[in-house]
């Protein structure tokens, strides 16, 4: 991926991320409640992901 598309990408994900935090703020939901649902995503995330398969892909 090209640098410029890359930084654009970037640009647009801290975006959406800022929109969102101030939309969820302004409706008023506590910033410990959306500390909770984004470590809770993460978690889901994580343990759903694959995995690391450097074991299994030594040459990679």
């Amino acid at each position: 991926m090209p640098l410029p598309h890359f930084l654009w990408m970037l640009a647009a994900v801290v975006a959406a991320a800022a929109v969102t935090l101030c939309l969820a703020l302004s409706v008023g939901v506590p910033l410990q409640a959306m500390a909770l649902v984004v470590l809770i995503a993460a978690a889901v995330l994580h343990f759903a992901s694959p995995g690391d398969d450097s074991r299994r892909n030594p040459g990679a």
